[in-house]
C-alpha cells in the first residue's frame, strides 16, 4: 500500500506564492508518474500539472508560466512551486501518484485558496 501526506496549502493574496509539497511511502518499488490535480467548488477534478519518472513535464494552459512541478526521487517527493497566484487557482489540490506499474494513489486533498 502506498501511503501519500500533502503540504503545502493555505491563503494567499493575488500574486502570491505557494509550495505544496506530496511525500510517498509504503511499498514503493518503482514511481512512474506524479502529479497534481485540483478541484474548484461545482467543478470536475482537472490536471494541473505532471511529471513522469524521466522528468518530461506537462501544465495544464491555465498555468504555464506560473507553476513549477519538481520531484525529489530520494525522498519520493513532489512539489508544486505556485507564482503569481490568481483568485481562479483557489481549490482543493490532490497529490497523484501512479506507482509499481499501475498502482494508483490520491492523497487527501490540501485547500489553496487565493484572495483578490
Amino acid at each position: 500500500q502506498v501511503q501519500l501526506v500533502e503540504s503545502g496549502g493555505g491563503l494567499v493574496q493575488a500574486g502570491g506564492s505557494l509550495r505544496l509539497s506530496c511525500a510517498a511511502s509504503g511499498s514503493i518499488f518503482s514511481i512512474n508518474v506524479m502529479a497534481w490535480y485540483r478541484q474548484a467548488p461545482g467543478k470536475q477534478r482537472e490536471l494541473v500539472a505532471r511529471i513522469n519518472a524521466g522528468g518530461s513535464t506537462i501544465y495544464a494552459d491555465s498555468v504555464k508560466g506560473r507553476h513549477t512541478i519538481s520531484k525529489d526521487n530520494a525522498k519520493n517527493t513532489v512539489y508544486l512551486q505556485m507564482n503569481s497566484l490568481k483568485p481562479e487557482d483557489t481549490a482543493v489540490y490532490y497529490c497523484y501518484v501512479q506507482s509499481n506499474g499501475f498502482r494508483i494513489s490520491w492523497g487527501q486533498g490540501t485547500q489553496v485558496t487565493v484572495s483578490s
